[in-house]
């Protein structure tokens, strides 16, 4: 299964949801294809924000080596899931997507949008990695192990 994660700017939660997501997935011996990408253009080949790669190390988890780049048309037919992290990203995924793809899309946490934590300190990061790390829990049992069409 490939599972693209999206926020705006792909230095902040998507790459913290990629990493997230492929340490549980590893954790739960399911195989998955994990990526990140932003809708906007802002922060392509950049690094991710140093606070989320220092909050994400702290936790075992490698972002360093992500760079950012921006969603384009061609990744509905990559991916399986596209994961939005707030409703606002979700919106112009779905402007985007063609009919027959809108089933891929969600938001990456079905309990509420992810905030962006790119105007606040290091805090903010590991609030919005606590969530990360609970709704990708309930991806992994849902829609990997499930299948993509579970709910």
């Amino acid at each position: 299964m490939r599972i693209l994660c999206v926020c705006l700017g792909n230095i902040c939660r998507s790459p913290l949801a990629m990493g997230v997501l492929d340490r549980a997935a590893k954790k739960a011996g399911v195989q998955i294809e994990v990526d990140s990408a932003g809708t906007s253009d802002w922060h392509i080949g950049k690094p991710p924000d140093a606070r989320g790669v220092a909050a994400a190390a702290a936790r075992g988890i490698d972002i360093s080596r992500q760079r950012g780049r921006q969603f384009t048309a061609a990744d509905f037919d990559k991916f399986d899931l596209i994961l939005a992290m707030d409703t606002k990203n979700l919106a112009h995924l779905q402007r985007m997507c063609p009919i027959d793809a809108m089933h891929r899309l969600r938001l990456f946490d079905p309990a509420g949008p992810i905030p962006d934590p790119y105007y606040g300190g290091p805090r903010g990061f590991e609030k919005v990695l606590d969530q990360i790390e609970r709704a990708a829990g309930v991806l992994i049992e849902n829609h990997v192990q499930g299948g993509v069409n579970a709910n």
